[in-house]
């Protein structure tokens, strides 16, 4: 893989969030306007998840890849909010398939209202994008929105048959991360482009951007589940091991230890087994794991910023770069 010349410019993440702070003011707006519902619980529910903060990561991707392009406005604004309705649907979906507690910090929805309203809630989230994209009236809008939300789903199922599953390899690993997390990353990367009136050739980048982004984002989430700070990262510790996920620095783990070490993490995997989080992390670091893991981070992190080469400078591409390389560098 080539290396990235280093005299591109890349943005900071408080720079970036400063550029894009006009766009993400009117996202924000919109992504409240439209929650509303003459259902109170729907209210709260929405309400509860969208206010948890975050990063707003990928309504973000689409207004600067809009930019990037050299447009901008209310439809990418638009773009932006359905994006953002996905994922919030997915990740009342996710918690209470994975059963988890806590999430940036906050007790999720399952753990607040219960599993049937969270599920419900987030049904009204995915019903309402697709709401929002109608509105927009432009086929090919909608046809890369439903083919994505059609591989996100593909990809929770895919996830659900690896969950207690040690003989998950890295290139299953990797699968599931495609359909769950990289696809809407792209999606988001190629409608700015597309809102923008970019070419075909150019839509492609920035979808490869995205695609790679995605990878690089979630391998380096996995590798915080065994080296973050819980208070700092918003979630317990180890929640991926008691859920039974093989992510990549226990798939590594696994391949490069001894017989009964690695026998031992298989086992422990089945079990979905939390207690033994200090056995883990033994393994993890007498093989090297969390080194690998981050290396594969920046490897995708570093395709993505190749994916941007030969487009027009400005600031909203190196802002684009810059979260390349904020994704594999945070610690939350």
């Amino acid at each position: 893989m080539s290396a990235v010349p280093t005299d591109r410019s890349a943005l900071s993440l408080p720079l970036i969030q400063s550029l894009a702070t006009p766009d993400m003011a009117a996202v924000d707006a919109l992504i409240r306007a439209r929650l509303a519902s003459d259902v109170v619980l729907i209210n709260q529910i929405a309400d509860h998840i969208i206010s948890a903060g975050g990063k707003r990561l990928r309504p973000m991707l689409v207004a600067l890849a809009g930019r990037a392009c050299g447009g901008g406005g209310p439809v990418h604004h638009q773009l932006a909010a359905i994006i953002e309705f996905i994922h919030t649907s997915t990740l009342l979906h996710d918690d209470v398939v994975d059963e988890s507690s806590l999430r940036r910090g906050r007790s999720t929805a399952n753990a607040l209202w219960g599993n049937a309203p969270s599920v419900l809630v987030g049904d009204f989230l995915y019903s309402r994008s697709f709401q929002l994209m109608v509105e927009l009236d432009r086929m090919e809008v909608m046809r890369i929105l439903a083919d994505t939300t059609n591989r996100i789903a593909e990809g929770e199922v895919l996830q659900l048959l690896h969950v207690h599953n040690p003989d998950t390899d890295e290139a299953a690993y990797l699968r599931v991360i495609e359909r769950k997390t990289a696809v809407l990353f792209a999606a988001g990367t190629r409608l700015g482009a597309l809102a923008s009136d970019a070419g075909e050739a150019v839509q492609r980048q920035l979808y490869d951007y995205g695609m790679q982004l995605g990878y690089a984002f979630q391998i380096a989430d996995d590798v915080l589940d065994y080296a973050a700070d819980a208070a700092e990262l918003g979630k317990n510790l180890g929640d991926d091991l008691a859920e039974g996920k093989a992510t990549l620095p226990v798939i590594h783990a696994i391949a490069h230890s001894d017989a009964a070490t690695a026998q031992r993490l298989r086992d422990i995997i089945s079990e979905g087994d939390a207690g033994a989080m200090a056995e883990v992390l033994a393994a993890i670091h007498a093989t090297g794991a969390l080194d690998y893991s981050r290396r594969r981070a920046r490897e995708y992190a570093l395709a993505a910023e190749e994916a941007l080469e030969g487009l027009p400078e400005n600031d909203a591409l190196a802002a684009l770069r810059g979260l390349a390389r904020y994704a594999v560098e945070r610690s939350h």
